[in-house]
Parts: C-alpha cells; structure tokens; sequence
C-alpha cells in the first residue's frame, strides 16, 4: 500500500512539475507585458542630432524620476505618462528649440520589437514590450532604450533633491529571485 500511495505521489509530482515547465514559455511571453520601454529616436545621426537627443532623454529622467517613483505598476507609469505628455512635448520642444532646432517632438505609446539588453546583473530577452516612443523631428538617426517600469534606467539619478536615491522594483526582484 506504501508503494502505491508513493507511486502515486510521485506521478503527481510529476505531472506538476511538466505542467509548470509547459507553462514557461507562455508566462515568458506574458512577461514582457509586466515592463513598459522609453524609446527616444533621434532626428538623424548627425552629431548635434544625437547630442539632443541625450540632452532630452536627461531632462526626461529628471523630470519623470520622481513622479514614476510614486508609481505602484505599470498602469501607473502608462497613466502618469498619458497625464504628463503635454507637459514632456512641452519640455522636448523647448530643449530643441533653444538649441536652435526647428523640429518638433512626437510622444506616444505603442507596442515594438526590442532586442536582448542586459541591464547590471538582469537581461531582459528581446521581444514585443510596450513603450514611450519619442520622436525628435524625423526620428531617422540613432536611437536610446530603456526601461521605465519598473525604472530599470530611472535608478541612482542625482541632482539637488534626489542624491543617492535608488528606486526598487518588486517585479524586477520577484524576476531575479526566479532566475536566480
């Protein structure tokens, strides 16, 4: 009776764990919905077009790294980012404008494909995730990703009211656990 009842525990186990393996490949996918991308393209690759568009993306991290920071998901960041764009394209337009660009910004979200990127210690595969788009004039040129949520690039930012404030993400440390 012993044999049986460990025979059958142990089919159980079985069964489980193939079914837990099975279902990796869809939580993977599933996963990239837990991540939303910032993706700022340049006008060209000029170098006074890239160096804009490094001059934007810093302003964009130092303006939106407080506000993501009281962010609880990723509905948050997507809700925030919907609340904030006029004020981001406002922001863009000025940073070009005073450097004597004539072009213009577009913001948006959509959904792109992303290549493998490793982020410290973390990869994130390459694959469809959402993301802020933003586009400088032609948005022809060289580009610059990261993630906002959780605030993968968004971290150790330092100015005047935030020196050695590091943002934690319970998804990114729940993913490290599962990995690890």
């Amino acid at each position: 009776m012993k044999k049986i009842l460990f025979g059958l525990i142990s089919v159980i186990i079985c069964f489980i764990i193939i079914g837990l393996c099975l279902n990796i490949p869809a939580t993977s996918k599933n996963q990239n919905a837990n991540f939303l991308r910032i993706h700022i393209r340049a006008n060209s690759n000029d170098n006074k077009d890239q160096e804009i568009k490094y001059k934007v993306k810093d302003e964009f991290v130092k303006y939106l790294t407080p506000k993501i920071a009281l962010c609880n998901s990723k509905s948050d960041v997507v809700e925030l980012i919907g609340a904030e764009s006029g004020n981001l394209v406002e922001l863009a337009n000025h940073i070009l404008k005073e450097a004597g660009f004539d072009y213009r910004v577009n913001i948006s979200i959509k959904s792109e494909m992303f290549p493998t990127r490793a982020y410290d210690d973390y990869v994130l595969e390459s694959g469809i995730y959402d993301a802020m788009i933003v586009e400088l004039g032609e948005a022809q040129g060289n580009n610059w990703w990261c993630v906002i949520y959780p605030p993968l690039c968004f971290t150790n930012y330092q100015s005047n009211n935030y020196v050695g404030v590091v943002y934690k993400s319970k998804i990114l440390e729940i993913i490290k656990k599962f990995f690890s």
